[in-house]
């Protein structure tokens, strides 16, 4: 994850401390070394709009300064570029604490997780699943994913090895139903949190989007979770717009970080996306789960 990007980084550090050595940086010097690092970012699948975000925050930092000659221009450039772009990763900051959330909320706590096809949304769920169960908390699976085939017996299988329940439904039953059914048991079982899958569906298909707006409406769920794949680049934050606009979205789950070599298409999601996100899923074990951390990427990109 970001090797292209820590690349580019350090290729595009060298040229402004070679500059900043010698005088006060002016905004068209900066233009000049910047339009060649434009360029590697666009290479490294960074999004337009997203370089150009850079761009701005880094011309912020930099031009105008003069490193005196008794600092280090290297030292002082690497600063200016980990301030600049831990101010646009921060925007992906979830502000709470999701474990004392659920601790303290009246349970259960129901999380609604939905999701395009393809995105690794089972899998995530049982991840979640193994985290929460990691940090004290009893959770449910429920299935109201009843049209594709195979859904309800993936997530099933995932229940069975965490030890955890299950709750499903016929194929083709109402999901919503199926929905109900598990918050239901939560109750009765005094489980801590119901975590509600729902069918994988293209962001633009207006009926099953009705059904996710029904599984909502049904259940009233303290989190709606949207899942995306980190190398879908701007599709990726198409669709957390059109589901934002559609039934609302809380807070995103961005998978398959580990499988974006070049960095940029995952960097583009976060820094463009304008919601929050609690992890980020890093391998195929139950474990490759990890909290959101720009501190954490920041170290990838430049240690």
């Amino acid at each position: 994850m970001f090797r292209r990007i820590k690349q580019v980084l350090s290729e595009a550090m060298g040229k402004l401390a070679e500059t900043l050595s010698t005088k006060e940086l002016s905004y068209e010097e900066f233009e000049e070394v910047f339009q060649e690092f434009e360029i590697s970012l666009l290479e490294a699948d960074v999004a337009y709009d997203v370089v150009q975000l850079i761009k701005k925050s880094l011309a912020d930092e930099v031009v105008g300064s003069r490193v005196s000659r008794f600092s280090n221009p290297a030292e002082y450039v690497r600063s200016a570029f980990i301030k600049s772009l831990r101010g646009l990763l921060d925007r992906g900051v979830y502000r709470g604490d999701i474990i004392a959330e659920i601790k303290a909320s009246s349970k259960p706590y129901v999380m609604v997780f939905m999701g395009v096809n393809g995105v690794g949304k089972t899998t995530t769920i049982a991840k979640v699943a193994y985290f929460l169960r990691n940090n004290g908390l009893s959770s449910v699976v429920v299935a109201s994913d009843t049209f594709r085939a195979g859904a309800q017996e993936q997530l099933e299988l995932h229940s069975k090895r965490l030890g955890i329940p299950f709750i499903g439904g016929k194929y083709r039953s109402d999901p919503a139903a199926v929905a109900k059914d598990g918050v239901t048991y939560a109750v009765k079982n005094r489980v801590d949190i119901a975590l509600i899958d729902t069918a994988g569906r293209m962001h633009t298909d207006v009926d099953l989007m009705n059904e996710v707006k029904k599984v909502i409406r049904v259940v009233r769920p303290n989190m709606k979770v949207l899942v995306l794949d980190a190398l879908t680049g701007n599709d990726a934050v198409n669709q957390a717009t059109w589901f934002d606009s559609q039934v609302g979205v809380d807070a995103v789950i961005l998978t398959k970080a580990d499988a974006d070599v070049k960095g940029g298409s995952a960097l583009s999601i976060i820094m463009s996306l304008g919601k929050p996100i609690l992890f980020l899923g890093v391998g195929q074990r139950y474990e490759d789960l990890i909290p959101y951390d720009p501190e954490m990427l920041l170290r990838r990109m430049f240690d």
